[in-house]
């Protein structure tokens, strides 16, 4: 009877470990997990008793400090806070992720030909400029202009798994359709962000960066597959665009398309070795050992030779992606919705997406217009183009009305936007540049949240209309 609460305790911990990895396994689930972390967020920014807690929080501060031979303390990095932790070291492993993915795609994956490319590159491209565009007309000669790349980015997560809730009333082909143009919305995405918002550069500091992925690149060529040559130049060159006005999470990119994508063993090598240890096993399979169990010593180290060959069978790039996926997706992402989210609230006019200021303009309004009409406006106009100049190829079983509503749910820019937002309006006073963050951030979510629900209800009615035929 003792063993009882014992038993029902394990039990119930080893129920909730099997729902925990079957709802991590769900398309959605990262949705959801962000969604519930921008109100938690927005909560903690708002309320009386953890609004002071919660930018207290994010603004203490993160930093290691090194005693220098004349007795001065060295911080380093200089200035970093916990909100700062997040969105510059944090979100570099994000970025590192995307480059993985973006590299996996352009090697085997939707944009590994020019045939299969195209058109979601096109795409991608026409839902960068419309929503710039838009923005642009809005804010031109205003304190926002600035922030003309906020609605530019589409937010895989939330859009994918979308579609995965939508289920069979969206085609396949269209399902991949927007995957490769949310990848190929990404790498332009990294590329707003490492051309217009970095900050004064610092060309020395940059040279030598450029020097030292120059080497890197060339112990690639040369066929060094191990980690820690790689890792250790990763975090010099994290500092060297730290300090040089490039934006530090541009350092995972760069690192994500140097990392090898080859196997350090080739498939003959391994199944020789394979074959040979397996062999082995089986003769140390009679030798006496004080213990009767499997393995005895001879076999744990023929099993952890083993396991080291199928490790290392495996390109570095794969298992990089497949071990920090997880954690990028359950970990940095809601920590990141978390620290940048919470926008403190004064008035209702935050809300209020048709707001214009002749001095600080509609940052609202062409971030809005932007997500939920020049997202799907460019997409589908980009696709219409590239298809009647035979550029692209329409995706199969895909009609326009359909491809117009899957293009809706382009709109939804949350991580990237939010993060472009973070950036942006540097060159304003530091009230004004705090005002129009808050305010870029309200209308990203506003934009998001119209977007996917506009997206939702157009596929399911044209999926009901077509289903009529």
């Amino acid at each position: 009877m003792r063993l009882f609460p014992i038993y029902t305790w394990t039990k119930g911990i080893r129920n909730f470990d099997h729902r925990r990895r079957k709802f991590s396994n769900q398309p959605w689930a990262q949705g959801v997990i962000l969604l519930a972390c921008v109100v938690i967020a927005m909560l903690l920014a708002n309320l009386p008793f953890t609004k002071d807690f919660y930018h207290n929080l994010l603004e203490t501060q993160f930093s290691l400090f090194f005693k220098a031979p004349d007795g001065k303390d060295v911080m380093f990095p200089r200035g970093m806070t916990v909100e700062s932790f997040i969105n510059d070291i944090l979100m570099t492993i994000f970025f590192f992720t995307v480059g993985l993915e973006i590299r996996r795609e352009m090697k085997n994956g939707e944009l590994s030909s020019l045939k299969k490319a195209l058109m979601p590159v096109i795409a991608a491209f026409g839902g960068v400029i419309a929503p710039a565009l838009i923005f642009t007309a809005v804010n031109h000669g205003t304190a926002a202009a600035s922030g003309w790349g906020i609605p530019t980015a589409t937010d895989i997560a939330f859009a994918v798994g979308i579609l995965s809730i939508l289920g069979d009333k969206v085609p396949v082909s269209l399902k991949v359709f927007l995957t490769a143009l949310a990848i190929a919305d990404d790498l332009i995405a990294i590329l707003v962000v490492a051309i217009f918002y970095g900050g004064n550069i610092n060309f020395g500091l940059l040279s030598i960066a450029i020097l030292l992925i120059i080497a890197i690149l060339i112990m690639n060529k040369l066929g060094e597959k191990r980690g820690w040559y790689y890792f250790i130049p990763a975090m010099v060159i994290w500092a060297l665009f730290y300090y040089s006005g490039i934006h530090s999470t541009m350092s995972g990119v760069v690192m994500a398309f140097l990392v090898p994508m080859t196997p350090r063993y080739n498939e003959a090598y391994f199944h020789r070795k394979r074959v040979q240890y397996l062999q082995r096993l089986n003769e140390y399979n009679g030798i006496a050992t004080s213990s009767s169990e499997f393995p005895n010593g001879p076999q744990r180290h023929c099993l952890r030779r083993m396991s080291a060959i199928s490790k290392g069978a495996v390109p570095m790039s794969y298992r990089l992606e497949h071990a920090m996926g997880p954690w990028v997706n359950f970990l940095i992402m809601p920590l990141f919705a978390l620290a940048n989210a919470g926008v403190e609230i004064p008035d209702v006019s935050y809300f209020n997406v048709f707001n214009f200021d002749p001095a600080l303009g509609g940052v609202s309004m062409g971030i809005f217009l932007g997500l939920l009409v020049g997202k799907p406006l460019g997409i589908s106009l980009a696709s219409f183009i590239a298809v009647k100049l035979h550029a692209g190829e329409m995706p199969a079983k895909a009609s326009w009305k359909m491809l117009i509503a899957v293009a809706c749910l382009g709109g939804i820019g949350f991580t990237m936007s939010i993060f472009v937002d973070t950036l942006s309006f540097g060159d304003q006073a530091p009230e004004v540049m705090a005002k129009l963050r808050d305010m870029g951030k309200v209308a990203v979510l506003m934009g998001s949240l119209c977007a996917g629900i506009l997206g939702s209800v157009l596929i399911t009615l044209i999926h009901k209309v077509e289903g009529r035929k």
